[in-house]
């Protein structure tokens, strides 16, 4: 009887792993789909921005009178660290073509610029300290954007501002009345947007300035006396690197 039971059991054994064999297997799980990251969206020069610089300025020109007495320096052929801010708005279209509006401010710390000193034939001795303070520029930006780095190229008007320049004549000085000078500027730079809404910059501006004059009261000693001098080619290159915070889309 055992043996017979025991012939059952192995024959049913038997049977249900032909059955199981005979059986459709399940599917294998689905693959895991990878996942997509959606790309950062570009950058968008759009809206307005305020920021700081600093840099170098390099001055040239003259200041000379009718009879040929030459001022050479007088706040010129110097170099002067320059500081200051900048403000203004771009708006970006056409997928990367950019324009904008920006007024600039620059401090011009150098107050001593004197010149060469000139003697007339009596003894007398005068030289010119122009005491260039600042300089101020309104100027519009185009430029081209390749995401977030800004290829530009500004123009406009610049305005130098002066204190008190004055010619010394025998250690009196005989100082100016006008005490600015209107030009115009242009330039070039490359700015870099490194971090959300914070962008680093670096540029070269040109200021050429009008011909600026005075005259030396009629009391002065010697030939000076009565004399009008003359500023001439008095253009100026600036260097400066500066830090943006823009208000906008990006």
């Amino acid at each position: 009887m055992k043996r017979l039971a025991l012939a059952v059991g192995l024959g049913a054994c038997a049977a249900s792993a032909a059955l199981a064999a005979d059986l459709p297997q399940p599917a294998p799980p689905p693959a895991k789909a990878p996942v997509a990251y959606a790309p950062p969206p570009a950058y968008n020069w759009s809206g307005f921005y305020i920021g700081g610089n600093l840099g170098a300025a390099w001055t040239n020109g003259n200041y000379s009178d009718a009879a040929g007495n030459t001022f050479n320096g007088g706040g010129t052929s110097t170099t002067q660290f320059v500081g200051g801010g900048q403000v203004g708005a771009n708006y970006e279209f056409w997928g990367g073509a950019v324009i904008g509006v920006e007024g600039d401010f620059e401090w011009l710390p150098n107050t001593s610029n004197t010149s060469n000193t000139i003697t007339d034939a009596a003894g007398n001795t005068a030289s010119l300290t122009a005491n260039n303070r600042w300089l101020a520029t309104v100027t519009g930006r185009l430029g081209y954007a390749f995401d977030r780095v800004l290829v530009y190229g500004k123009g406009g008007a610049a305005w130098v501002g002066a204190s008190s320049p004055a010619i010394t004549i025998n250690g009196i000085p005989f100082t100016s009345t006008g005490n600015s000078n209107m030009g115009w500027t242009a330039g070039v730079g490359v700015e870099w947007a490194f971090a959300g809404t914070w962008s680093v910059r670096a540029e070269y501006d040109y200021v050429g300035l009008q011909s600026q004059s005075f005259t030396i009261p009629a009391g002065a000693p010697g030939i000076f006396g009565g004399d009008t001098f003359t500023g001439n080619n008095r253009n100026i290159s600036l260097f400066l690197a500066g830090l943006n915070y823009k208000f906008g889309p990006w």
